[in-house]
C-alpha cells in the first residue's frame, strides 16, 4: 500500500499559502484548506449548527445555513463568547480534516496538504510528517490582501498587525518559504521546489 506524506502548512493572511495548495494539487496531491472545511460545515454540518445555536441563539439564514455575519456579530468585541466559538470551531474543523485525511489516504493519495491557521495549537501538527510556515513582508501581504479583498490600505495593514509575527510561525514549522519574490511565477516555482524536495525527503530521518 502507497504511503501518503502529510505536509501542514500555516502562516498569516496574504503571505502565499493557497499557492503553495495549487502546486500541490498540480503534483497530485490533496489540498484541505481547514478555512473552507470549517465554512462548509457552516452550511451542511446539521450537529455543529444546533450546538452553535444552542450556545448563541438562531443563527440560520432562510435557507438553513448559518448566517457568518449574524455570528461573527454576536462574537465580535466579546472574548468569552469568541473564545467558546473558537473551541467549537475548532474541534469540529479538527475531527472533520482528520475524517479527510483517512479518506485520501483510502484512495492512495501520495500527498495530502493541511492549509491551518492554528496547525500547531489545534494538533493537526501532529498528523503531519513535515510542517511549513509561508510568510512574507508585511508590505507584500498588505499589498496581496488588498488585491485580494479590496479593501483600504487602512484595514489592510490593521489585519496585519493584528496577526502573530513571520517570526512566530518560522519557530513552530520545521521549514519557512519566505514570499519575497518579483513576480508570483516565481514563488510558485519556489513552492513546488519544496514540496517535490519534502516528497523525495525519508519521514525517519
Amino acid at each position: 500500500m502507497i504511503s501518503v506524506k502529510i505536509i501542514g502548512v500555516t502562516g498569516p493572511t496574504g503571505a502565499g499559502k493557497t499557492t503553495l495548495l495549487l502546486q500541490a494539487e498540480k503534483l497530485g496531491g490533496a489540498a484541505i484548506d481547514c478555512d473552507l472545511v470549517y465554512h462548509e460545515m457552516l452550511e451542511s454540518d446539521i450537529a455543529l449548527q444546533e450546538r452553535l445555536e444552542a450556545m448563541f441563539g438562531p443563527l440560520r439564514d432562510e435557507s438553513g445555513v448559518v448566517d457568518r455575519k449574524k455570528l461573527g456579530t454576536l462574537v465580535f468585541g466579546d472574548p468569552e463568547k469568541m473564545a467558546q466559538l473558537n473551541a467549537v470551531a475548532q474541534r469540529a474543523t479538527v475531527d472533520r480534516t482528520r475524517q479527510l485525511v483517512e479518506e485520501y489516504r483510502r484512495q492512495g493519495r501520495e500527498l495530502v496538504v493541511i492549509d491551518a491557521f492554528a496547525l500547531m495549537e489545534s494538533g493537526l501538527g501532529e498528523l503531519c510528517d513535515f510542517t511549513i510556515a509561508v510568510v512574507a513582508p508585511p508590505e507584500v501581504r498588505v499589498a496581496r490582501i488588498m488585491a485580494r479583498e479590496g479593501i483600504s490600505e487602512e484595514y489592510a495593514w490593521a489585519r496585519v498587525r493584528a496577526q502573530r509575527p513571520n517570526e512566530y510561525y518560522a519557530a513552530v514549522c520545521g521549514y519557512t518559504l519566505v514570499n519575497d519574490c518579483a513576480a508570483p511565477e516565481e514563488f510558485s516555482r519556489r513552492a513546488r521546489a519544496l514540496l517535490c524536495e519534502l516528497l523525495e525527503r525519508n519521514t525517519e530521518s
